[in-house]
């Protein structure tokens, strides 16, 4: 239980509050797991970040959204589980180590040779590894660290070999060559997420193709002419009537001896260029297929460097970008090019290094897709897997149903190396879980590895279960949290890296790893503009956690989202956080000080209650529903919103000012009561915020009397049936209505709110005078009413102001209030200039040249400003004849 009450800061500072309080929270060990073993079980796996990497406010929603779930959970009383880990990142953790390399020593990963360059890495990790996982501990995130993983750790790494030789034995796994996208500057081939697509406007050449028998040409619209001395065919479309004569003939490739057939193949697009297409099956993917489909020659004259070989004649050692100028003008020169024109189109470039990618044929491991994806799209539309928001279970079939076999090696020294040795002697293969010194098929000692190591991917793929202790069946965490509950990340990667933790789930444990997969948008910045370091426009989320905290970042990322679509960054809604957590710090401050040390907290329903008691329980109940309705549908903004309106607008802005009637009055009955009230409140608030905004939470609550040990291990509020009711929330909605009344009243006539009014309330029924009658002193004491006559029916008293509210008419007579005749002289000024505001823009609009030259949005606007004049002038009116 907690101690005496302490009284909080005048201001809420969270350099303060933060960093002790996530200390005390992992030092007593409130996120591991397993310290309730007797409750039901609750999993969530991190989307682990890279291991070099850096908090940005991606991560920071990602894992905001997930620490939300886990406090909802572990304040459910779920044994929750959150396993936290960082991914390896090959080719950009490799990158970096070259970097830092060559700078500091000028050396190359070859001049250290692969085990002691892989030394390096090692060391990098251990130095700079601990960064963002620091930075995640900063945010609030409350993860069981003590079962934290990382993609090389030795129990992960056993399950990536298990899966890659299970899968190999299976025949799922094979080395090929085939096409693949290839940084020629990095040297290794790319997973389809490592390629950024940015639009680009580049140069659509129309080449004549002449044919071999001299009868004419065809005409080949390329934007890349270097590739054209590995083109093996020309295709057209087997229904184009321009080109169906020629099917079978053969042209004579410019700038080059060689002749080459034209096809027919159903792949070309008929609209676009001149509808003849070059194919080059070793610099294309789709022309990769199409050189299978008719038995083509594959020809290759780029090397991986992206220079041009020997197949180039005179172009050789070019490279790509110095080829395709010089080839233009040979072709130019040679009466081979018809016509240049811009063609704006997504150009793919290396994450990393942001060298173009290459489509690059070349032998590489493969895993074959069909046969994993199929099992898992059955069960997927059998409804095992739940998508929120659900329009992405439709993605998510069709890229499974449409999927490709996955290229899963790279070329890179730091990452999973490849299980598979060579024989110098047979030739032959041999994959094993442990390492080979003697070939398996012919016994020979005469062996190497394969240089390669595995696409990240592959090893993030199995992470929901590798975490958790597989390939050992009879692991604890395994049997108990796997399947895990939800899966939280971003859409953008829902076929990288959701699809595959899918499929292999599915083969390897024969179970969907997650039973829900909540998919988040992008934070943009506040133009709708992707953050990238190179438009400048990138926000750090620990520059947002030291100028305002962890908190208002939180809170700020959790009201803007919404299920599956971006949003918008901007620092006035971290404002407005920050400026919510001082409102309920400043609450909390007032409930606190007028508690005192004495204080027993007691059963609100054993005491007597007022109307605002009975409202303000009410209200609480609906908000408990509300959020935990919200929460459970993983609709965290709507959540949040709930929250905000009740906390800011009932709690703080009306019953706190409903309560000091109580509390300062002479009463001790009353004010016994409304202070249980105000704790009860307050209490399961802060609870229902501690998703959200733990640290503030925690700490108020901590300076509460009588509290669990902590917060973070309290229990979620539950609604509770005997505070239903409905009259008591319709007695405090005529009360406020009456409050807003007559303040707009003051704040029309100048009055001040010092300045005591007489009011009458003529209501229109019996029933509405009883229910008026029963809060009376509520509406004397926020209208600071002098005298309040409540009556059925009758006359306005004569120069007076009516407000109109539910049942009933509410006047309050000026006299004395306001000088009536200087206030008719303004009143009638006020109208003259009006009338002539409406007159100048009725004329304007009248005016068929403006209306048709003015721009939309000028001429919108307006008609605003008519409609908003127009709105005043008849109110001002109005008060003239009420005067």
């Amino acid at each position: 239980m907690g101690s005496e009450p302490n009284m909080l800061s005048t201001v809420y500072d969270p350099k303060n509050v933060e960093a002790r309080i996530y200390q005390d929270w992992e030092t007593k060990g409130y996120f591991q797991a397993g310290r309730y073993p007797d409750r039901e079980a609750y999993a969530i796996v991190m989307p682990p970040p890279n291991v070099t990497g850096v908090l940005h406010l991606g991560h920071a929603l990602d894992n905001t959204l997930q620490d939300i779930i886990i406090r909802f959970k572990r304040l459910q009383h779920f044994d929750a589980l959150w396993v936290p880990g960082t991914d390896h990142a090959g080719i950009a953790t490799q990158t970096r180590v070259e970097a830092a390399l060559k700078e500091s020593e000028g050396k190359s990963r070859h001049d250290l040779g692969r085990e002691a360059f892989v030394d390096r890495v090692w060391a990098w990790k251990r130095e700079y590894g601990g960064t963002i996982t620091q930075q995640i501990r900063a945010l609030g995130s409350s993860c069981d660290w003590s079962r934290e993983r990382f993609t090389m750790d030795p129990g992960l790494s056993a399950a990536v070999r298990e899966v890659f030789v299970t899968l190999y034995e299976e025949g799922l796994i094979y080395r090929g060559n085939r096409i693949i996208n290839w940084c020629p500057r990095c040297t290794t081939a790319l997973s389809d997420i490592e390629v950024e697509h940015e639009d680009e406007v580049g140069t659509l050449y129309h080449v004549r193709y002449p044919l071999a028998d001299g009868s004419g040409d065809v005409i080949i619209a390329t934007t890349r002419p270097e590739t054209m001395f590995a083109d093996v065919a020309v295709a057209v479309h087997p229904a184009d009537d321009r080109y169906q004569s020629l099917v079978g003939k053969s042209i004579r490739l410019p700038l080059t001896d060689r002749t080459i057939p034209i096809i027919a193949d159903d792949y070309v697009e008929m609209e676009f260029g001149t509808g003849c297409l070059k194919i080059t099956p070793a610099h294309d993917p789709n022309d990769f297929e199409v050189g299978l489909r008719h038995d083509l020659e594959i020809l290759q004259c780029i090397d991986s460097d992206g220079r041009l070989n020997d197949l180039a004649g005179p172009f050789q050692g070019m490279t790509r970008e110095e080829a395709r100028v010089a080839v233009a003008q040979a072709l130019e020169d040679g009466g081979y090019l018809q016509k240049r024109e811009e063609h704006p189109h997504a150009v793919g470039h290396c994450e990393r290094c942001g060298t173009v990618v290459e489509p690059f044929l070349s032998d590489q491991w493969f895993v074959h897709m069909e046969e994993l994806a199929r099992p898992a799209l059955e069960r997927a539309k059998a409804g095992e897997l739940r998508f929120v928001p659900a329009r992405f279970e439709r993605t998510f079939e069709q890229w499974l149903e449409n999927v490709r076999d996955w290229c899963i090696s790279r070329q890179l020294w730091w990452g999973h190396r490849i299980p598979a040795w060579y024989c110098d002697d047979c030739g032959q293969i041999s994959v094993s879980r442990h390492d080979v010194e003697a070939c398996q098929h012919c016994g020979s000692t005469h062996v190497h590895q394969d240089e390669d190591v595995l696409d990240t991917w592959f090893s993030s793929a199995l992470w929901p279960f590798s975490t958790l202790g597989w390939p050992d069946k009879e692991a604890g965490d395994l049997t108990r949290y796997y399947p895990t509950g939800t899966l939280v990340t971003g859409y953008d990667i829902i076929f990288f890296w959701v699809a595959r933790m899918v499929f292999m789930g599915v083969h390897f444990t024969n179970q969907m790893p997650f039973q829900t997969v909540v998919l988040h948008g992008l934070v943009r910045d506040e133009h709708g503009q992707k953050m990238s370091k190179s438009k400048g426009n990138g926000v750090d989320p620990m520059d947002v956690i030291d100028r305002y905290g962890a908190d208002a970042l939180r809170f700020m990322l959790a009201t803007s989202t919404s299920p599956g679509n971006d949003q918008r960054f901007t620092w006035d809604k971290v404002e407005g956080a920050r400026n919510f957590i001082n409102k309920m710090w400043n609450a909390s401050r007032f409930v606190l000080m007028n508690l005192g040390d004495d204080f027993e907290p007691q059963a609100v329903d054993s005491l007597s209650l007022s109307v605002a008691d009975r409202w303000i329980l009410h209200r609480l109940n609906e908000a408990v529903e509300a959020v935990t309705r919200h929460l459970e549908a993983y609709d965290f903004g709507e959540a949040a919103r709930a929250m905000y309106d009740f906390a800011w607008d009932d709690f703080c802005d009306w019953y706190i000012e409903f309560s000091k009637l109580a509390l300062y009055g002479e009463d001790e009955t009353r004010k016994g009561a409304v202070k249980s009230v105000l704790y009860t409140v307050l209490t399961n608030l802060l609870t229902l915020l501690h998703p959200y905004i733990p640290f503030v939470t925690e700490e108020i609550w901590q300076a509460l009397p009588k509290t669990t040990e902590a917060l973070i291990v309290s229990a979620w509020p539950e609604p509770v049936a005997s505070w239903r009711d409905r009259d008591a929330e319709q007695q405090i909605h005529l009360v406020m209505d009456a409050i807003r009344a007559v303040r707009n009243v003051r704040a029309e006539l100048q009055v001040p709110p010092s300045q005591k009014v007489s009011m009458q309330i003529q209501c229109d029924t019996e029933a509405d005078l009883r229910l008026f009658e029963q809060v009376r002193d509520y509406v004397i004491r926020f209208c600071n009413a002098s005298d309040l006559e409540l009556r059925v029916g009758g006359e306005a008293p004569q120069q007076s102001v009516t407000q109109v509210v539910t049942g009933a008419r509410i006047h309050i007579p000026l006299e004395g209030l306001v000088d009536i005749e200087a206030e008719k002289s303004r009143l009638r000024k006020e109208e003259e200039r009006l009338v002539g505001e409406v007159e100048r823009i009725e004329k304007k609009l009248a005016n068929d040249r403006f209306v048709a030259k003015a721009p939309p949005e000028v001429v919108e606007s307006e008609r605003n400003k008519l409609r908003d004049y127009a709105a005043k002038l008849g109110a001002v009116r109005d008060r003239i004849k009420s005067l």
